[in-house]
């Protein structure tokens, strides 16, 4: 057990600081194999997963990798060495830290692997390239102890499952070798324990006190929420009022598109000058760091960001939140209320703005839910087979490996613990050979057994290739915009990037939003979007590829919850009276039972159904409940969803709400509807990419996205007709079933309901469906229904045109 030395001890005692109680337990069980600490942001977690470093370095500082850390964003690990450089130097510490990510240089690159520090800094994806060298055993051979922070945060996504695998290989490489995991938002602490050491015996959790509960409420504004849409403007004036009154706020938006129009029009309407700036994915690297920078530097009063900024820099300064829009997720809400009042035991303050009627709701319902410390989160499936496909091309790049030592290792890794040997030998059998249908072709065939049985590449040259590759993220095809130098030259200033999609729509003079700045577009020229600045007309709203979010269940739940209390919540007037009129003209959504309204508007039957399963789902549900009205002849027309319900027009009445979501129905008619789904193609195109099947960067060039896309396709459409089941559709299915169109969801709606359904026919639009009238994103169905209108109005041309 190490305790505090008195060079340490000092050390604090000179701040007029004290080691936090898990600072200390942290310490003193820094032997365990595994070890999870789960603290409030600014509670010092950081520092308690490297004092047993830096304790053991002070004592003893060797040569060689003493110890990793793994965070989820570039900026992080630098940050760390910033943070971690200071008590360093003043303890006069013989300790080299350094960090390596993409922005490395391709020198420092090399001399790290030389002669590594004794901690490195890096990210899921700079830790696989290392893994794929042939000296990584030497790079780790001294490594004592691995510390990944942000632990929930990586664990949502496949970068994590990828850390994990990475980390198993590690492991084989140093077998005693200590994992920590830090974290703040953790909903199952057990669960994330498995996730980073399998046995649940073998990773302890340390949880600090939580501190106490963060100021938050909705903000009060003069005028009432718009009915529909996003983005919060109809308040920009309140917001204003807010940054005023506080030294530096962070204005959090669940998209880039809604931050880069809010940025706009917060710069519009900012009379009194105060320095704002905006932080999201798709800005230039360079302008990224530019606000960061401000931002340390204190010269910021707020910065309109994006999920960029929802992860640990570490601004004391920061007093107030602002979440424009619901926050779909009470975790996410909290991790981003944490980034105020980044300070021990200072409650943080946050105000949410809900972006239309619906979400006043949901905004009240996670603020309950963040004072009941109640955090929801859906239950992670299975290691996904695509990053084990990547994940078995990295070790082969290195070295040739034998199979049982692979698999063996690998079940070692969290996500991967339950995987069978079946599904880890179908697996290498792609990476080796394409699978069935792709084995004939040279270009798939990149791995071949040995007569010793070791697997190894077929060409070394392969190796490059691989490490090029490397990563879980599959940004949608996105170009770079740059200004456009002078003379029409290339080179000007870079400014971020725009979907493919996006910038193939645009003719010269179109304008749109780039970091707030309304710029022109001039031509495309090398794979780049060349634009100039403009000042006048209403801008295009470039479309970026964020995440969409998705209510979660638990929220869900809340809300429905809600709806039924007596007295009702104290929520605003109008939505109490918006309320009050839909229980009265229909009813209520209640728990247990799915409603369905049937009205009719404009002399069209409508149906509304909700489900309050989340965008996706509700999405899906009108996907598939129009298939099947089709089906019995009903003429669907078309439909639209928000996360709470679906709301279809048709030909003629749904009369039996159960004959269309009959869960059997419904999941008998999925396979067909999947398998021409462009959705499937996008899911495809992806797991390809990530699993090595598609490859986007090649030495001495890249594909456009149109290319990949379009091999994909192919490819999608290939196996399919000579290869159903191989590995990548099976992965397909899985991928967009839990993803892209959350079946899973509508499988839990339908199991939470067991099929009760109240039905009502209100005689009009009802409050609560009078909403998604106005939303965006209608969906047409071509199908029986089109076709009879059409038929009609040929039929009334030619009457008034006298042929009939």
């Amino acid at each position: 057990m190490i305790t505090l030395p008195p060079q340490f001890d000092h050390w604090f005692t000179q701040r007029g600081w004290s080691p936090h109680p898990h600072q200390v337990r942290m310490l003193a069980r820094s032997d365990a194999p595994a070890l999870m600490l789960i603290a409030p942001t600014g509670g010092g977690k950081t520092l308690a997963g490297f004092l047993p470093t830096l304790v053991e370095l002070g004592a003893a500082p060797g040569p060689g990798l003493h110890t990793l850390y793994i965070s989820p964003l570039k900026a992080l690990a630098a940050d760390m060495r910033r943070n971690l450089t200071a008590p360093i130097d003043e303890m006069g510490l013989a300790i080299r830290v350094e960090d390596r990510s993409g922005d490395t240089t391709q020198t420092r690159k090399k001399a790290q692997r030389a002669d590594p520090p004794h901690i490195l800094l890096t990210t899921p994806e700079s830790l696989a390239l290392l893994l794929s060298y042939e000296d990584a055993p030497r790079i780790f051979a001294g490594l004592k102890r691995v510390v990944v922070d942000e632990l929930h945060a990586l664990a949502e996504s496949k970068r994590g499952d990828q850390l994990m695998l990475c980390l198993s290989r590690l492991q084989a490489l140093c077998p005693d070798l200590r994992r920590v995991g830090l974290s703040a938002t953790v909903e199952d602490p057990p669960a994330l324990a498995r996730f980073l050491a399998p046995h649940p015996t073998a990773c302890a959790i340390i949880e600090a006190d939580p501190g106490p509960d963060p100021d938050i409420a909705m903000l009060t504004t003069d005028n009432p929420p718009p009915w529909s849409g996003g983005g919060g403007r109809y308040a920009i004036r309140e917001v204003l009022e807010e940054v005023a009154k506080h030294k530096t706020t962070l204005i959090f938006h669940n998209t880039r598109a809604q931050a880069e129009v809010f940025f706009h029009e917060l710069w519009l309407a900012n009379d009194a000058g105060l320095p704002v700036g905006i932080h999201h994915g798709s800005l230039a690297l360079e302008q990224r760091k530019k606000v960061e920078a401000a931002m340390v530097a204190g010269q910021l009063r707020a910065v309109v960001c994006t999920g960029s900024l929802d992860l640990g820099l570490d601004w004391g300064d920061v007093d107030l939140v602002i979440q424009v829009g619901a926050p779909k997720n009470v975790k996410r809400l909290v991790q981003r209320i944490g980034r105020a009042n980044h300070r021990y035991n200072a409650p943080s303050k946050a105000l949410i703005l809900p972006a239309n009627r619906w979400e006043v709701i949901e905004c009240h319902a996670a603020i309950e839910a963040v004072l009941a410390h109640d955090l929801d989160g859906d239950p992670r499936g299975p290691g996904p087979r695509d990053v084990l496909c990547q994940h078995i091309l990295i070790t082969a790049s290195a070295a040739p490996f034998d199979a049982d030592e692979v698999f063996a290792e690998v079940t070692t890794a969290g996500p991967y613990a339950d995987l069978t040997r079946r599904d880890f030998d179908a697996c290498l059998d792609f990476v080796a050979t394409g699978g069935y249908a792709l084995r004939a072709y040279d270009r798939w065939q990149r791995l071949m057994q040995r007569a010793d049985g070791l697997w190894q590449l077929r060409d070394p040259r392969l190796a490059q290739q691989v490490r090029m590759n490397v990563g879980t993220i599959v940004d949608t095809d996105k170009l770079k915009v740059r200004m456009k130098g002078r003379s029409g030259a290339s080179g000007g200033k870079p400014l971020g990037e725009v979907e493919e999609r996006f910038a193939a729509s645009l003719v010269p003079g179109d304008t749109f939003l780039m970091g707030g700045k309304i710029v022109r577009f001039e031509s495309l020229r090398e794979m780049e979007v060349q634009v100039s600045r403009d000042r006048g007309r209403k801008p295009k709203l470039a479309v970026f590829s964020g995440t969409k979010f998705s209510t979660s269940t638990q929220l869900s739940s809340r809300i429905l919850d809600l709806l039924h209390r007596t007295p009702l919540p104290d929520l605003p007037r109008h939505t109490l009276d918006w309320i009050e009129l839909q229980r009265e003209v229909s009813q209520l959504p209640r728990a247990g039972r799915i409603l369905v309204e049937s009205f009719d508007h404009e002399d069209r039957p409508h149906t509304c159904i909700y489900g309050f399963a989340g965008k996706n789902a509700q999405q899906t549900l009108g996907l598939m409940v129009t298939r099947r009205m089709e089906e019995l002849g009903l003429g669907p027309l078309g439909f639209v969803a928000t996360d709470y319900a679906t709301l279809i027009w048709s030909l003629s009445h749904l009369d039996n709400p159960a004959q269309a979501l009959d869960a059997t129905g419904l999941r008998d008619g999925l396979d067909g509807w999947l398998a021409e789904n462009a959705l499937m193609k996008r899911s495809f195109k992806g797991a390809a990419t990530i699993a090595g099947l598609i490859t986007r960067n090649l030495p001495g060039k890249r594909s456009s996205g149109r290319q990949a896309t379009f091999s994909a396709d192919i490819l999608y459409d290939t196996l399919r007709k000579y290869d159903p089941d191989h590995l990548l559709l099976s992965i397909t299915r899985d991928e967009a079933m839990r993803g892209l169109i959350g079946f899973d969801r509508i499988d839990g709606m339908l199991e939470r309901t067991g099929g009760m359904i109240d039905h009502v026919h209100p005689g009009r639009v009802t409050p609560f469906a009078a909403p998604l009238f106005l939303e965006v994103g209608k969906v047409p169905v071509n199908g029986a229904g089109q076709e009879t209108l059409m038929r009609a109005e040929a039929d009334r041309l030619m009457i008034e045109a006298g042929l009939i």
